[in-house]
């Protein structure tokens, strides 16, 4: 009998660790989604956009970290990257979301198509960049921030922040696409 009560006792305290760890990971989580002091001014700079506490500042923040990252075609990292490599690894990171890897692919098989005006922060955009392509098929992605301004993987300066009104943008534009997150 006094064997099992101590066990008890034990199993108590681990179970109130345990409860505790819990906890302090929801509070950390959510401190962590706030923005600290001059964080939404830097990242305003950043992206040309005028953000606020109701704007998705974790897709800011994973969208500023690869600012300036080298185009490499089929590339998926930080050490080079191409436009749905890009897309993919910010969807991953921000809404937990696995996009296929082609622009091809995300295009028929993730997205809800949407119209240029109802696009929303975090939807995506799809160009058709190809001179020699007959066909409106989406061969760029990017991801759409506000504004009418969208982070991606260009081929020429790797990940940038650009407009839907740039006339090469805007004449290439195809669609846009709602993941369902």
């Amino acid at each position: 009998m006094l064997c099992k009560t101590p066990q008890k006792g034990f199993f108590r305290f681990l179970s109130r660790i345990a409860q505790l760890v819990v906890v302090a990971a929801i509070l950390g989580s959510c401190a962590s989604s706030k923005p600290a002091a001059g964080e939404l001014e830097a990242l305003s700079s950043k992206f040309g956009v005028s953000l606020t506490k109701r704007d998705n500042i974790k897709l800011y923040r994973e969208a500023a970290g690869w600012l300036g990252v080298r185009y490499r075609l089929g590339g998926t990292s930080k050490q080079g990257v191409d436009c749905s490599g890009f897309t993919g690894a910010v969807y991953r990171s921000v809404y937990g979301t696995k996009l296929h890897r082609t622009v091809e692919d995300i295009y028929s098989k993730d997205c809800q198509r949407i119209r240029q005006g109802k696009l929303k922060e975090g939807d995506l955009v799809f160009f058709h960049t190809d001179k020699k392509g007959r066909k409106k098929k989406p061969n760029h992605v990017g991801i759409y921030l506000k504004n009418g301004r969208f982070v991606h993987a260009s081929s020429s300066k790797g990940v940038e922040v650009n407009t839907l009104s740039n006339p090469y943008y805007r004449k290439a534009f195809v669609k846009g696409g709602r993941v369902s997150k």
